[in-house]
């Protein structure tokens, strides 16, 4: 599984990949502000946006993105760790009940 996470900290970018990885998700991570991020996506499972992190507009960027490509978005205020984990348990928990691809 693929999943993209915008926002966060950057000092918390080894922690989230460190907590991705051991579960066997292969996370791209992007806590600061990036042109045109729509065109350096690729091909994800999933999106994670901390919108605590996160402008307005890349965020409305990525929301349409996804929404074009049928990628399922989450949103979450809080950029925790915490609240990473619960993100991803959330995420594999659907992707074996078959709700994502």
């Amino acid at each position: 599984m693929s999943i993209l996470l915008l926002g966060g900290m950057d000092r918390l970018e080894r922690h989230y990949l460190k907590e991705a990885s051991q579960r066997g998700i292969n996370l791209k991570v992007f806590t600061k502000p990036t042109k045109y991020i729509g065109k350096k996506i690729g091909m994800v499972d999933a999106i994670v946006i901390f919108t605590d992190k996160v402008s307005h507009s890349v965020k409305h960027e990525v929301i349409n993105f996804a929404r074009s490509k049928g990628i399922p978005l989450f949103m979450y205020h809080s950029c925790g760790l915490c609240t990473l984990r619960k993100c991803l348990e959330c995420l594999q928990n659907l992707k074996q009940k078959g709700g994502l691809a």
